[in-house]
């Protein structure tokens, strides 16, 4: 994101809501080519030099209107992986990630994010410094606790695992036929138990 405030009036939280909500919404439906400043700036009911002020390109503004599909509770904070054991941070979340990795909407978004790291790396390319690896450096960071706690293989590429979770959701919200939000929460139980993350509980 390129903020280019000046010393006027401070920014205004719903006009910035509107403006990402609009992008993430014409992404969506058309694509990156299918997204102009413009048409952003009509959407979301505002002039264009209030869009361009905010943002210095398209790429970085549907980078970060991506970024807001996601919601902050899901991605634990370090001192959450330095106090709490990975098994609870993966229950206190996996319940609201099954609902929206079997959204619609979320579907649709990897989809559109798949197409444009071909066509549009320029968009990828943000979206992964500012969105995906902070993520991943977190992940990490929650796969080394669980290695120190003994549920994750000593000697595991974690890189590797990260794929692996990742590239396993992904796979599953774009078949023919993707789970329901139920179905979803099964299935990342699963991932996690594979990886050592997740342990059920015992049956009474």
């Amino acid at each position: 994101m390129t903020d280019r405030r000046g010393r006027g009036r401070p920014r205004d939280p719903e006009t910035d809501t509107a403006i990402l909500r609009a992008a993430l919404e014409l992404f969506i439906e058309g694509g990156v080519e299918g997204t102009s400043m413009e048409q952003i700036a009509k959407r979301a009911g505002v002039g264009k030099l209030t869009v361009y002020r905010r943002w210095s390109t398209k790429e970085d503004l549907i980078a970060q209107a991506v970024e807001q599909t996601v919601s902050a509770d899901l991605v634990p904070s370090p001192a959450d992986i330095a106090e709490l054991d990975p098994q609870q941070i993966i229950e206190g979340v996996i319940e609201a990630a099954a609902q929206m990795t079997a959204s619609p909407a979320f579907r649709a978004l990897v989809a559109r994010m798949m197409g444009a790291a071909v066509s549009h790396p320029q968009l990828m390319e943000v979206y992964w410094r500012h969105h995906v690896l902070p993520r991943r450096e977190l992940a990490t960071a929650l796969l080394r606790r669980a290695q120190q706690d003994g549920t994750v293989a000593a000697d595991a590429d974690l890189d590797v695992l990260i794929d692996m979770m990742a590239g396993a959701v992904t796979w599953r919200v774009l078949q023919p036929n993707p789970p329901d939000a139920a179905g979803m929460l099964d299935y990342l139980k699963s991932v996690y138990r594979q990886v050592g993350l997740y342990r059920p509980a015992p049956s009474s």
